[in-house]
């Protein structure tokens, strides 16, 4: 049953990052793209939990802290940039 669960974790989170590809991909704004990057960071820390709770590989929880820090830290600066005028085009 559990393996079930992990199956259809890694799935789901696989249809998320196809589809946030698609919206970082076609826009159209730079702000969604900004959004669509941060998810795709987001759900890369998901899946390097999943992959270490389902394989049992403890050290890759360090690993998805420290992304997960560094996308925060990406966030903040896109939303500095974006405030302070940065490239939009808005139609």
């Amino acid at each position: 049953m559990l393996d079930i669960a992990i199956t259809l974790s890694f799935v789901f989170l696989s249809a998320g990052l196809v589809l946030a590809t698609v919206r970082l991909l076609r826009g159209p704004t730079l702000p969604d793209r900004v959004v669509a990057l941060e998810v795709i960071a987001s759900l890369t820390v998901g899946f390097i939990l999943l992959y270490s709770i389902s394989y049992q590989v403890p050290q890759f929880i360090d690993v998805a802290i420290v992304l997960a820090l560094t996308s925060f830290l990406a966030a903040v600066g896109f939303a500095r940039y974006l405030e302070r005028g940065g490239e939009r085009h808005d139609d």
